[in-house]
């Protein structure tokens, strides 16, 4: 990173770090007491770490904030951003008020709101910020901070701005299932869920931005992360909620999609060649992790599939797989001699896939494109059998 190298590919997010460096105005050092003692502000965003079970390892985020203690400077405001369960914020605050009492540091609180992929452009125009703060003078101070990227702060306690979080991804983890499972009642009895989608987004009550379309399940551990901790606090507390609990099975129900359609367009699976387009967790990023495309790569597998995979931001496959799947140098070259193709992550570059090129291609043209990323190319091409979440069986 003093190098100008960002760990992780991100659009725009190379340059920007260059030219932070180039003007002196970004620093990177592993060394705490350098990095905060002198600080007014600290924005804490480590990422929580999350198991394949979702539970979070929020002590990761809570033993780096605490090493941060003894090099605090009196007055300075902790603004954490982390994905954490609420309390967590009021809780360091008291660990540090108790530890160190000669002190007196301010602890904030405000969810992160970035979007692989789209990262910048989430975290330099956020529409709105979510901020919780224990008194005025800590707002007051944080206010001309945050005026940089938005005029909308919403101004709110600690422990608001920790449930908004948890409760905007169960709100819209919720939202993903309601549809899928829509969704899968239209593929049973003829309706097209895309037009249910533009019949509910036309209600007033519900609008044209509801996060409702029938596609993929949600993957990686953001939404999942929040889920887990909503219930989690519930059973400590012993309140039931049925709904929160209900939003996990049903996702993880929905994973199995693109097995039940590649069964029901090839039959028997083992020898076939599946082609899979796309194999990082979103597009814009490299990012392999908890990528729902090497969950379906490691089930072909199993069922004793040829899989061949192309992505644009994969040059190399994680060791476990460079044995079982073959990396190919375009979406063409990977789709060639497949008997079906799987759209997982939505690069552009697939767009300019036409039928002809599959038909001349493959040895059965099957696309299976969960989001219909595809649709105005492929969809309604007769020599493609196209299939697609919420669409009809017998249209499929």
């Amino acid at each position: 990173m003093k190098a100008g190298k960002p760990p992780i590919l991100e659009p725009g997010l190379e340059g920007l770090i260059q030219a932070g460096l180039s003007c002196n105005a970004l620093k990177f050092t592993d060394d705490a007491e350098q990095a905060v003692s002198a600080a007014e502000l600290i924005w804490v965003t480590f990422d929580t770490p999350v198991d394949e079970d979702d539970v979070a390892d929020v002590g990761y985020v809570e033993a780096r904030v605490a090493s941060l203690f003894p090099y605090l400077r009196s007055g300075a405001i902790v603004l954490i951003s982390s994905q954490v369960p609420v309390g967590t914020t009021r809780r360091l605050e008291a660990a540090f008020r108790r530890d160190w009492p000669q002190r007196d540091a301010h602890f904030a609180y405000s969810p992160e709101n970035l979007r692989l992929g789209k990262a910048l452009d989430a975290f330099r125009n956020p529409g709105r910020i979510v901020v919780g703060a224990g008194s005025n003078a800590v707002r007051e101070r944080l206010r001309p901070v945050l005026a940089l990227f938005c005029d909308r702060v919403i101004w709110m306690s600690v422990e608001s701005a920790e449930m908004t979080k948890h409760a905007l991804n169960a709100f819209l983890a919720n939202s993903v299932a309601f549809m899928n499972e829509i969704a899968g009642v239209c593929e049973e009895v003829g309706a097209d869920a895309k037009q249910v989608e533009q019949g509910l987004k036309s209600e007033e009550r519900i609008g044209p931005r509801a996060y409702l379309a029938p596609g993929g399940a949600f993957a990686g551990g953001t939404l999942a992360r929040d889920v887990a901790f909503l219930t989690q606090t519930a059973h400590l507390t012993h309140l039931p909620v049925p709904l929160l609990g209900a939003i996990r099975q049903s996702n993880d129900l929905h994973k199995n999609w693109p097995r039940r359609a590649l069964l029901s367009a090839l039959g028997s699976l083992p020898g076939k060649p599946v082609a899979v387009l796309g194999l990082t967790y979103k597009p814009g990023t490299n990012t392999l992790r908890r990528s729902a495309a090497i969950e379906l790569c490691r089930w072909l597998c199993e069922q004793r599939v040829s899989v061949i995979a192309y992505d644009p931001a994969v040059a190399e496959l994680p060791a476990e797989l460079q044995t079982t799947i073959t990396l190919a140098d375009s979406a063409l070259d990977a789709a060639s001699g497949s008997d079906a193709v799987v759209v997982s992550t939505e690069w552009p570059v697939f767009r300019e896939i036409t039928a002809h090129d599959l038909t001349d291609r493959m040895k059965n043209p099957v696309v299976l494109d969960a989001n219909r990323f595809l649709a105005k190319s492929l969809g309604t091409a007769p020599s493609v059998h196209y299939v697609a979440v919420g669409m009809p069986k017998e249209t499929a």
